[in-house]
């Protein structure tokens, strides 16, 4: 009988010697392999004119038709630009708003009124997506919302805010900014919290203030971090929040409201065509892998390190 080869016993010894580590990551492993590796098969839809009665493969094969398709319709020029708007809409408006508030919240004194701070803006992002809708409702629509109230009380007049679609992508930037800007703190606070104590001792014997301190010290410490955090937002420039855009939507503003998850659910689900459904998911991650590809790059040439 052959003896175990002596990388092999290393393998062994060294998964022995962390077993605990293994079954730490077991759980987030098992999770990934049950519903994102797993369901890649899935994509092959993409490729066939699906019925849930033939199956994947008893269904016809008609190649790129179904993309070209997705191409061809009227709508997909439309449904790219508001994608693409809202996108734009919170790199240049949310993204920096965690940042700032981060070094807001690091520069007070109180270690209390801190966590009362932190508690206090991260509690929007437990609530879910209907709930915002709801108060979203509640404080801006024609009839019932408190803003629209308080404008007739003092002579002016009630402003449809839900149902303009001049204003329909700044409502949807401000539902992300107040529900998720204060959990976009954790990571840059977590990042603040690892630059050196030193660097500020020594500023403070030179006589920088404390804006030059976060300007000079804080701000150049955690730009990995924030290039990383940059690109991965790049990289899901497609993604609009579903559920989200999908509560406020009404006839009023479909315009500026439609875009390729609420597409692909319009079709794939209330319709049944899955294979279109299929179709759109797959150039979405296509595209967000380009665009990943194209950040790092850049990033790379001005200097700066990249994800990998």
């Amino acid at each position: 009988m052959d003896k175990p080869s002596g990388n092999r016993l290393t393998l062994r010894r060294r998964i022995y010697n962390h077993r605990y580590f293994y079954l730490l990551a077991l759980p987030g492993v098992t999770f990934y392999l049950l519903f994102k590796l797993l369901p890649m098969w899935g994509q092959l839809l993409a490729f066939f004119n699906y019925s849930p009665q033939k199956g994947i493969f008893g269904s016809e094969f008609v190649g790129f038709k179904n993309f070209t398709d997705f191409f061809n319709n009227k709508y997909f020029g439309l449904m790219l630009r508001n994608t693409l708007v809202m996108s734009a809409m919170n790199l240049l408006f949310y993204f920096p708003i965690p940042i700032l508030l981060a070094l807001l919240i690091n520069e007070a004194r109180s270690v209390g009124f801190k966590r009362v701070v932190q508690t206090v803006v991260y509690m929007p992002h437990f609530l879910s997506w209907v709930v915002v809708a709801g108060l979203t409702f509640f404080v801006f629509s024609t009839d019932v919302g408190i803003i629209n109230k308080f404008i007739v009380q003092t002579g002016g007049k009630a402003k449809s805010f839900l149902t303009d679609k001049h204003l329909f992508w700044w409502v949807i930037l401000g539902q992300n900014i107040w529900k998720e800007a204060g959990w976009g703190t954790i990571v840059f606070l977590a990042a603040i919290t690892q630059v050196d104590p030193g660097m500020y001792e020594a500023a403070i014997i030179d006589g920088a203030s404390r804006m030059q301190q976060v300007v000079f010290i804080t701000l150049p410490s955690i730009v990995p971090t924030i290039v990383t955090l940059f690109i991965i937002r790049l990289g899901s420039a497609l993604d609009v929040s579903f559920e989200q855009v999908l509560l406020m939507k009404n006839a009023l503003v479909r315009e500026v409201a439609e875009v390729f998850d609420t597409y692909s659910y319009n079709v794939g689900i209330q319709q049944g065509n899955f294979s279109i459904a299929v179709t759109v998911n797959m150039f979405k991650s296509v595209v967000s892998m380009a665009l990943v590809i194209l950040s790092n790059k850049a990033i790379k040439a001005m200097g700066q390190e990249g994800i990998y």
